[in-house]
C-alpha cells in the first residue's frame, strides 16, 4: 500500500471496509424499540406469564433485582417495611423513576408497601 493511500485510510478516506459480521435485525430492532413496545413485545410472547413478583428489598442495592423484573413485563409488589427510611424513600423514589420511565405505574397499597405495574397491566380502583 502507497504512502497515500494508508494517509487517507488512516483518515477515513479509504475505501469501505466489507464486514463479514451480519448482525440480526430482530435483536437490533428490540434493543432500540421505546419500553412500552418491548413490554408490549413480551407480555405477548408464549413464554411470559402473567405473575407478580413479591420484594422486600433490605438495602438499596437490591434495586436492580426490582428493575429487572419489571422491565421483563412482570408487576411487582415492593415491601420496603424491611429498610430504614432514608434508604426506603430512595428505593421508592427509584420505583417511581422506574414505572415512569418504562410507562407503567406506581401505587402505594398499604403503609411502605408499593405496587409497580407495567404498562400492559390495568389497576382497578374500587
Amino acid at each position: 500500500m502507497g504512502a497515500v493511500r494508508k494517509v487517507a485510510s488512516y483518515l477515513g478516506l479509504g475505501g469501505i471496509d466489507q464486514y463479514d459480521d451480519t448482525y440480526d435485525d430482530e435483536q437490533y430492532d428490540e434493543e432500540y424499540m421505546p419500553a412500552s413496545e418491548r413490554a408490549a413485545r413480551r407480555w405477548r410472547s408464549p413464554q411470559e406469564s402473567s405473575r407478580i413478583v413479591m420484594v422486600q428489598p433490605l438495602k438499596y442495592n437490591d434495586a436492580p433485582t426490582i428493575g429487572q423484573h419489571f422491565r421483563e413485563g412482570q408487576t411487582v409488589i415492593m415491601d420496603v417495611t424491611g429498610m430504614p427510611m432514608p434508604e426506603a424513600t430512595r428505593m421508592v423514589d427509584f420505583a417511581a423513576g422506574l414505572a415512569y420511565g418504562c410507562e407503567g405505574r406506581i401505587e402505594r397499597i398499604a403503609d411502605r408497601v408499593f405496587l409497580l405495574a407495567p404498562s400492559h397491566v390495568e389497576i382497578e380502583n374500587t
